[in-house]
């Protein structure tokens, strides 16, 4: 069963927009929780425009399920992600001025680098992810990395999935093929929704994980942040 994750930072750039604490991104994340999703998600930046270190700090001994943290292990992330042990780093190479991420590792280019730091993190029992594009060469490097799960870059599938689902999800399924032959568990993230969620669990259903942010908290607007996490795992779940 694939668990659905919520990236939580979007809550936070609202509460950084006034200052103060509302909305509580800590409460956010333990109503979450009790909404019956199985994960949290936070990808601290180096200007901290949304989630902060600090934030870090104080949610990961308040979840239960899973916590799992992301981004570029920049030396302060990696000191970051030692400290507080999560249960999953999935690293991420955005640059300090990316709005949002928008690549996946070339996990060949950077071997010796992702090596080290996957090492660096399993050693304290951290599973640890890498973020790739829809390729199959990229899962093998980050095999060779050593890493215990990729997570696919499904921005392109999100922005082809209307006008050719089929099309959009081929080179997905070709990479989770490769995943599964390669015995590395299977993560997806970046603009899935409920309009191509179930599709995408559908052909690859042995993702082991979605992490959906941006749309869910959007969702949640409307819908409110209850019926909206309960309408996103009724996708996953949908045959």
């Amino acid at each position: 069963m694939t668990r659905l994750s919520v990236n939580i930072n979007k809550i936070a750039t609202l509460r950084n927009a006034r200052g103060g604490n509302l909305p509580d991104v800590q409460k956010a994340a333990l109503d979450i929780e009790g909404f019956g999703a199985e994960g949290i998600t936070v990808h601290p930046r180096p200007d901290e425009r949304h989630i902060r270190y600090s934030d870090v700090r104080s949610i990961r001994p308040l979840v239960k399920t899973e916590f799992n943290i992301e981004g570029n292990p920049i030396p302060a992330f990696r000191d970051l992600v030692l400290e507080v042990v999560p249960d999953q780093v999935t690293l991420v190479p955005d640059g300090p001025d990316a709005l949002t991420s928008n690549a996946g590792w070339d996990t060949f280019t950077n071997r010796d680098f992702l090596r080290h730091v996957v090492s660096e993190f399993k050693a304290k029992g951290i599973r640890t992810s890498i973020f790739i594009d829809p390729d199959p060469r990229m899962a093998e490097g980050a095999f060779l990395c050593g890493a215990d799960r990729v997570e696919l870059y499904t921005a392109g599938y999100a922005e082809n999935f209307p006008a050719d689902s089929e099309k959009a999800i081929e080179p997905y399924v070709q990479t989770a093929e490769a995943v599964r032959k390669l015995g590395l568990g299977l993560n997806a993230g970046h603009d899935l929704n409920l309009d191509n969620l179930n599709y995408f669990i559908r052909r690859i259903p042995w993702t082991d994980e979605v992490s959906i942010g941006h749309a869910l908290i959007s969702d949640a607007l409307y819908m409110g942040l209850e019926a909206t996490i309960q309408a996103y795992l009724s996708e996953i779940r949908k045959k």
